[in-house]
């Protein structure tokens, strides 16, 4: 390492000088190596202010966004961005609101949210920044200074702080409690809509996602709260588009038994689905709203609508996602669903090989999970390599970092979540932990 020189005075070197000794060794920007200079110099004595200087520049350089490999077995990690997606894009314009057709302006919902209604078996879909904003918008847009009913155990706090009746207040609603946390009847809803006369505008009927309370429970099922007389719009979370999965020849995982799909609750009679895009559905962060066509105009009329809207970069991964469900070709396009449906004997055919290329570690059985908040207690055959000890800290400082998990003093890289392409990687990692 060259080393800036102290004067005869004893002084620091000049934040100058030593910025651009830091430049020797890490690709930042002048500006951030001139602040990661003058914050060593200000903090330090003059015998270590050099090394303080490339440690502030180190641990910058680590809080980047950048690629990382996930050996966790979490499928969807919501700490390294749920669905991992992969975007093929110019540096051309886009006719994101112009209609190719007429040549004038457009929407950009109007191409997107056909296929998304294509897909979900609805009259119409838009798309918002993320479901939370989905289910702020159908509620102020539908319900604003009126009623909304929602059964007390679904009036829940899912993660990041979202909380139904926060949003429910936020909206411009009223929240009313209906039935019991464990137990919620069909009459329950019909009594409050009979006592509140025409204030109760809709039903929400929200998917708990993690929380689940178990034992002597009661759900309505949606076929019977359509027979209500107000809407009922459904938050079913995580995206689950058609629980036949015909993109995987009709043979749906049995890990996705109980998750409410997109096509089946609209077929039940809701008025409006609202779910995550970066969940099941294996797209980028953003929020769908489908059903009844008037429901969704309302909803696209809104003046949240605009601060709600996502940009094109969205709006064309969702295309193509789209694009790939209804060619039945996600399992080769989409990333979630290649981690989904990789057989356990390609899993473990990848840890033997990876073992016998890098001399360390051992074959194990993992069971991997959605993750999200994605079918909840499900889980999914995995094979990974195990090696003793705890290395989280050191795989993560690799140039591409590896995210592991420990359990027991022992490392566990579950191969599931690992791109096969990767494996490279991890084989210099295990050389270099064994080194």
């Amino acid at each position: 390492m060259n080393r800036v020189s102290v004067d005869t005075a004893g002084r620091p070197p000049s934040v100058d000088a030593l910025a651009r000794e830091l430049a020797i060794r890490h690709s930042l920007p002048h500006a951030i190596l001139v602040d990661c200079a003058r914050r060593a110099i200000a903090e330090n004595s003059v015998s270590n202010v050099q090394q303080q200087a490339d440690q502030l520049a180190t641990e910058f350089s680590q809080t980047l966004l950048r690629d990382v490999i996930n050996a966790t077995g979490v499928l969807l990690h919501t700490n390294l961005g749920r669905a991992p997606i992969e975007i093929h894009t110019s540096d051309r314009a886009s006719n994101l609101e112009l209609n190719m057709l007429t040549g004038e302006r457009g929407s950009r919902q109007d191409t997107v949210g056909k296929l998304l209604a294509l897909l979900c078996g609805a009259e119409s879909a838009i798309v918002v920044n993320n479901n939370a904003a989905a289910v702020l918008l159908v509620v102020a847009a539908l319900a604003n200074s009126r009623d909304v009913a929602v059964s007390r155990g679904e009036s829940v706090e899912i993660g990041g702080n979202f909380r139904i009746p926060e949003v429910t207040e936020q909206s411009g609603a009223r929240l009313v409690d209906v039935g019991t946390t464990n137990r919620t009847r069909l009459r329950d809803y019909k009594k409050a809509i009979e006592k509140r006369g025409n204030d109760i505008a809709l039903v929400l009927k929200v998917h708990p996602s993690n929380y689940r309370v178990s034992g002597f429970v009661e759900d309505t099922p949606m076929r019977e709260l359509a027979t209500l007389s107000v809407p009922v719009v459904a938050d079913i979370g995580s995206g689950l588009i058609d629980n036949t999965c015909p993109w995987l020849d009709g043979r749906a995982p049995s890990w996705l038994a109980n998750e409410p799909a997109a096509r089946q609750t609209l077929s039940d009679g809701a008025a409006l689905v609202m779910f995550s895009g970066d969940k099941l559905f294996g797209g980028p962060q953003s929020g769908i709203i489908a059903g009844r066509a008037d429901l969704v105009d309302a909803c696209a009329q809104h003046p949240l609508a605009r601060a709600l809207r996502p940009g094109s970069l969205t709006m064309l991964s969702l295309q193509s996602l789209a694009l790939a469900y209804l060619r039945r070709t996600a399992t080769s396009e989409i990333a979630f669903w290649k981690m989904a449906t990789t057989s356990v004997f390609d899993l473990k055919t990848r840890a033997e090989s990876i073992i016998t290329e890098s001399g360390v570690g051992e074959v194990c059985e993992l069971e991997s999970i959605p993750g999200a908040g994605s079918a909840p207690g499900a889980t999914i055959a995995s094979v990974g390599v195990v090696i003793a000890g705890d290395h989280l800290k050191k795989l993560r400082g690799h140039q591409v970092p590896i995210i592991a998990r420990v359990k027991d003093a022992k490392t566990y890289f579950d191969l599931r979540t690992v791109r096969k392409q990767d494996d490279h990687l991890l084989v210099d990692a295990l050389r270099d932990i064994s080194g």
